[in-house]
Parts: C-alpha cells; sequence; structure tokens
C-alpha cells in the first residue's frame, strides 16, 4: 500500500511541478498542516473515549454489556470457551461504543482463544466480520473528521452510517454462514 501512495504522490507532484511549479511547495506545506491538525483533533477524541472506557469499565458498564452479549455470542460464535466470549463481549461492547483502539487487546486475545475452538475457522471468520462491520452507537472517528471539516451539520450522517454498517453486518453474517455451512460439529 506504501508503494501505491508513493506512486500517486510522485506521479501529483510531477504534473504540479510541470503545471504550475511555484504552487507546488506551497500545497505541500498547506497539506502537511492540515494532517497535523486533523492528527491532533483525532488524538483529542481518542483521550476522551479512552477516558469513557475507563470510566464505563469502573461503573461496571463494559461488564454488563458483556453479559448482555454474551447468550448470543454463544450461538453466533458456536463457542463455549467462556474466556474466549468474556474476550469478544468486551471487544464488541467498546467497539458499540466508538472506542475501536481500546477494543483491540480484547480482539486479539479473543481470536487466540478461538484457535483452540473446534468450529475455530467459523468462529474466527465470523468474530472479523462482526468486529469489522463497525456497527457503533457513535461513530466518533467519522464525526470527528466532519467537525474538523467544518461541514454544516456533522450529525447527519449517523442514519446513513447506522444503516450501512448494519446491512455489512448482515451480509457479512449471511456469507460466513452459507460458507461455512450450518451444519455444527
Amino acid at each position: 500500500m506504501n508503494a501505491l501512495f508513493l506512486v500517486v504522490f510522485l506521479i501529483s507532484a510531477a504534473l504540479v511541478a510541470i503545471r504550475d511549479p511555484a504552487s507546488f511547495l506551497p500545497a505541500l506545506l498547506t497539506g502537511a498542516g492540515k494532517a497535523v491538525t486533523i492528527c491532533l483533533s483525532l488524538a483529542a477524541v481518542y483521550a476522551v473515549w479512552m477516558g469513557f472506557l475507563k470510566i464505563a469499565e469502573e461503573a461496571g458498564l463494559l461488564r454488563a454489556m458483556s453479559r448482555g452479549i454474551k447468550p448470543i455470542s454463544k450461538k453466533l460464535f458456536r463457542t463455549e470457551d467462556e474466556k474466549a466470549l468474556e474476550q469478544i463481549a468486551v471487544n464488541l461492547s467498546a467497539n458499540f461504543l466508538g472506542m475501536g483502539g481500546a477494543a483491540t487487546p480484547a480482539g486479539i486475545s479473543a481470536v487466540r482463544l478461538l484457535g483452540a475452538s473446534k468450529q475455530a475457522d467459523y468462529a474466527r471468520a465470523m468474530f472479523f466480520v462482526v468486529n469489522c462491520s463497525g456497527l457503533q452507537l457513535i461513530p466518533s472517528t467519522a464525526l470527528a473528521l466532519r467537525v474538523q471539516a467544518g461541514a454544516e451539520n456533522a450529525y447527519s450522517i449517523l442514519l446513513p452510517v447506522y444503516l450501512s454498517s448494519l446491512a455489512a453486518l448482515l451480509i457479512g453474517m449471511a456469507l460466513v454462514m452459507l460458507g461455512y455451512g450450518r451444519k455444527r460439529t
């Protein structure tokens, strides 16, 4: 992917240098400045959400959500491994609350634990699909980028985001079920 970005950058730089050499350096510096601003904005959003996750964890909200998700997770991932189910529940709860970075350690742990189950391939594939569908209560990164870019109504994306991520989840789950068959071993 880095090679692709390098090729795109080099072609763009060559075209700008040929068409308007005087604007090349100012455009490069302006783009770099915007990139730094966006990075700082996202760092602030992540700091707020990581703090919220810690508060939610200490208040027992994450544990309550995990307990609520476990019965569904047993059937969906076809596993009885309590430790794996707990890690899956923590990962999905944190992702749903928009804290993807905080969910990563639990997700990695869940994938490792699912490797020991009878249907490891199915369980891992389903976890990957459910985890990557992006179903979130508040898509904080997208909202932060829209606010940073000066969107007139940054929250107008919520309904389309909910519908598209729900569709991705349902279609992905159906494909995994079709690919691995409905038969339990």
